[in-house]
């Protein structure tokens, strides 16, 4: 029975915003290195930009020429203050089409030794055919990656960072995530250890001897595995011992660091983005000089506009409203990047004082209604930005911490708990460590509750081995 061809109407919510709104918001997401090169690539392609010379202030972050009719102004920035949170990931540049031949993937490699994994995850997300939802999921996975690839954020904070220009599932997030765990390095944007073996394990051939013992035992038994007893291993999962050492072999060819080859930006070297300082009893709060690049419009080209005819003219004009645009945006991204750093400030302000300790629990949610924009929007102003504190220089996603319940009803950030966490096991007598249940107990007495699951996930998660290997040596941890 021959079938006709069918019509089928699909509906959907999409919002396109305005180029000048979609180019303000994707600065705020750049680090300092990506900035740097996009202000250095628009100074070599946009004759109406230049530096501004020093003391100068015409055409610069205040306000442009005032010459002109048809800058950015108040228009743009009212406009940017309601749709700020809406942008959607950039586009494929000019003249590149996912349809292209790629270049031959080992010597690409090769030529890309230097770059940071971002950089790679991208390029790999381009040649991947991605619808453009997907790769926009693609694109806020990899942003969202800790420097040793992996993925700490929640598939939920992933989903509504999207929103509202993409209304995606969990389901969707999921999927992409898992494409991009197959990229290179196998084993990328897990979210725990055991989730990064599991992905490498798939990737083999399943006529690999021991492979579907190996994914048992990294599934259910890892920490088993850690203690390094084979024979009790073999008992504990009622396996031949001969199976799981070659299940167990296998394991050990696993990379659980896959990440660890690529380097960071900017030659390892963090240049703060904010500055907190002492003021009195208080604490003050500025941007880096630099995140001032001084740009101005250029004098002779704006004089070029008035003056010229047809293409040219037009050509201009489009350079200039790009130019405004630019300075706008660099403008709106520093306003907003001190107003975040300030609402942390204010939160966390027992953390410049006592340290992890004083940590209080604080969401970007909570940072968002402060400021008045969209919970994306402070995700992207805090991923790859720094701030340079009394106590050392951290990301500004540092500062934020879930709120675990205290045994008087009071929220505890569970980056304090793990402060006391790593004292209490500083502290415990030598020769004589404390089991996971006894620090649940002496955290107990510190008016915290959790459960012994949650005191060992975030023991492992501090890089603090069980009791029984810091009873053989403490040199490997502290």
């Amino acid at each position: 029975m021959k079938t006709g061809a069918r019509l089928q109407l699909k509906l959907g919510q999409k919002l396109k915003l305005a180029p000048q709104l979609r180019q303000a918001i994707s600065l705020l997401q750049l680090n300092r290195v990506e900035l740097r090169q996009h202000i250095r690539e628009m100074l070599e392609t946009n004759p109406l930009l230049e530096r501004s010379d020093e003391g100068s202030d015409e055409g610069s972050l205040e306000g442009g020429d005032p010459s002109t009719d048809d800058g950015p102004g108040e228009e743009l920035r009212d406009e940017f203050d309601e749709s700020y949170d809406d942008f959607g990931m950039d586009e494929l540049p000019d003249g590149y089409s996912l349809a292209s031949d790629g270049p031959n993937y080992d010597e690409f490699v090769s030529d890309r030794a230097e770059e940071s994994l971002q950089q790679h995850l991208l390029w790999q997300a381009n040649l991947s055919g991605f619808s453009d939802t997907d790769e926009a999921i693609a694109r806020a996975i990899i942003y969202a990656l800790d420097e040793d690839g992996f993925l700490k954020d929640d598939l939920q904070a992933l989903r509504a960072s999207l929103a509202p220009e993409y209304l995606v599932s969990v389901g969707e997030v999921e999927a992409v995530l898992e494409r991009i765990q197959h990229f290179e390095p196998v084993g990328v944007a897990c979210r725990d250890l055991g989730e990064c073996l599991r992905v490498q394990l798939k990737a083999m051939p399943v006529s690999t001897p021991g492979l579907g013992l190996a994914d048992f035992i990294v599934r259910d038994h890892l920490e088993l595995l850690g203690r390094q007893d084979l024979p009790m291993l073999a008992r504990r999962i009622g396996f031949p011992l001969d199976d799981v050492q070659t299940a167990v072999e296998l394991i050990r060819r696993l990379n659980p660091h896959p990440c660890s080859r690529f380097g960071r930006d900017d030659d390892n070297y963090i240049v703060p983005d904010v500055y907190v300082h002492p003021q009195g009893e208080a604490w003050r709060v500025s941007l880096n000089p630099e995140a001032d690049p001084g740009l101005k419009l250029n004098q002779m080209y704006l004089d070029l506009v008035r003056k010229s005819r047809g293409s040219d003219k037009a050509y201009l004009k489009d350079r200039l409203q790009e130019a405004r645009w630019l300075i706008s945006g660099l403008e709106m991204r520093n306003q907003t990047l001190l107003a975040v750093s300030n609402a942390i400030v204010e939160r966390q302000a027992g953390f410049f004082t006592q340290g992890e300790a004083g940590m209080r629990p604080l969401l970007q949610r909570e940072v968002a209604e402060t400021v008045g924009v969209h919970e994306s929007t402070v995700s992207r102003a805090t991923t790859q930005k720094y701030m340079h504190t009394p106590r050392g220089t951290f990301e500004l996603k540092h500062f934020f911490s879930v709120g675990l319940a205290g045994s008087e009803g009071e929220q505890v950030a569970a980056t304090a708990i793990k402060a006391r966490l790593r004292r209490l096991i500083g502290e415990e007598p030598a020769g004589k460590p404390l089991s996971d249940q006894a620090l649940v107990r002496a955290l107990a007495e510190e008016g915290v509750t959790l459960a012994r699951r949650t005191v060992a996930k975030y023991r492992e998660q501090l890089g603090i081995p069980g009791s029984s290997e810091r009873r053989r040596g403490r040199q490997a941890w502290t």
